[in-house]
């Protein structure tokens, strides 16, 4: 197909014009997963609705300004549109040989967390702080190249036509790349991005071919490793209490189990079509704390009830069911493996979100994809749907 047209008055071939190139059925734009990245944005409009409903009369938390939380937030949106759009034009393959040199950047900034640089918020040292009240959380990027690195490893041979499943030597090195990071990020202590990251490598893991034997002996190690962990006290007071409420929600209802015990009265509350977007009574009373960030769900149970989570869940499955068909349709291992590390990564971390609120997982502090308050969240789940897009748009054309 000619990549050139003529023009009307007859001097032969032109190029297309920068207008022409983007619009033609050929293109980046036209071949995006559209359905994907509305999906995406409707659950971060939401979010910003919910946010601002969440701290709009919190005082103490936002400067006096009742916008400062959800003007930020649609800034973050944007930024991460950016970033998409940007991982788009880079594309997949080209990022790949920067995945060594990207590996190693985001392992310095989680271990620059454990030195004085590294800020604490709610028991967890998982922050760098920038200056002018901006931070930094270098496990969310942590999670894109690890995803990148197994990849690479896993797949290199496989896609060069050498071997039909990687070898256990490349799924030794490929546990080796995740289990470093895994370790400093351990020792933050955040749990809950180490409960994720397991997932990913499980679900690279099972993308790649490995051997069956490897999801079973980690599956195995790690439920032992867990059960070592706290035989040996190596958890911090607030992660024990945490799973101590999740245990028995009646247990100290004004202590350890308060957050729990509150996400469910402002989601039982909510009815089938909730209170009205800023009626909530415990939104508005503050009774639910970090509401804009680990329990902005809530915050739909009780205002917008059980058909606005329910729009949230959807749109959630929409995103993970288009990256599903990403995965099953991409041309190469490398990208099916890409796909599957952000498949596991955004179903797991949804469900963990979602099921702490309802009080069927334990509380783990992490944010729910595209709608929780905080930049580095957004940018990281915006930069992997950039990877997934990149993936759809770089695969051959069917004639």
């Amino acid at each position: 197909m000619s990549t050139h047209s003529y023009s009307l008055s007859g001097y032969g071939p032109q190029k297309k014009s920068a207008w022409g190139r983007v619009t033609a059925r050929d293109s980046a734009v036209w071949r995006l997963d559209w359905v994907m990245v509305l999906a995406g944005i409707g659950l971060s409009i939401v979010g910003s609705l919910l946010v601002w409903s969440a701290t709009r009369n919190r005082t103490d938390l936002n400067q006096g300004d009742p916008y400062y939380f959800v003007t930020r937030h649609v800034l973050s949106l944007v930024v991460g549109l950016l970033l998409m759009a940007g991982m788009v034009w880079l594309g997949h393959r080209r990022v790949r040989g920067a995945v060594p040199f990207l590996y190693g950047a985001t392992l310095l900034l989680a271990l620059l967390v454990l030195t004085p640089l590294g800020a604490t918020i709610n028991g967890q040292r998982a922050w760098l702080h920038l200056g002018g009240g901006f931070s930094l959380q270098p496990a969310e990027f942590v999670k894109i190249t690890v995803i990148l690195g197994m990849a690479m490893l896993l797949a290199a041979r496989v896609d060069a036509g050498d071997r039909e499943h990687p070898d256990h030597r490349i799924v030794l090195q490929a546990l080796g790349l995740a289990a470093a990071p895994i370790v400093v990020i351990m020792l933050m202590p955040d749990l809950g991005s180490v409960m994720v990251m397991v997932i990913i490598v499980l679900g690279v893991l099972l993308a790649s071919g490995a051997s069956n034997r490897w999801i079973v002996g980690l599956s195995a190690a790690g439920t032992g490793g867990a059960v070592l962990v706290w035989a040996l006290g190596l958890l911090d007071e607030y992660q024990i209490d945490r799973f101590a409420a999740f245990a028995n929600p009646a247990l100290d209802p004004s202590g350890v189990g308060y957050n729990t015990n509150q996400a469910r009265i402002a989601i039982g509350s909510g009815g089938l079509s909730g209170k009205g977007l800023f009626e909530g009574s415990q939104t508005t009373g503050q009774f639910v704390p970090e509401q804009q960030t680990d329990f902005v769900f809530t915050v739909a149970g009780e205002e917008l009830g059980f058909l606005g989570g329910a729009l949230i869940i959807l749109l959630l499955g929409v995103v993970i069911w288009r990256a599903c068909r990403i995965a099953r349709e991409a041309s190469e291992l490398y990208s099916t493996i890409v796909a599957a590390g952000v498949i596991a990564w955004f179903a797991f971390q949804s469900f963990e979100n979602i099921g702490m609120t309802l009080g069927i997982m334990p509380v783990a502090g992490l944010p729910l994809p595209f709608v929780s308050y905080g930049g580095t969240s957004m940018f990281a789940v915006w930069i992997a749907l950039g990877l997934l897009q990149s993936i759809r748009v770089q695969r051959p054309v069917s004639a």
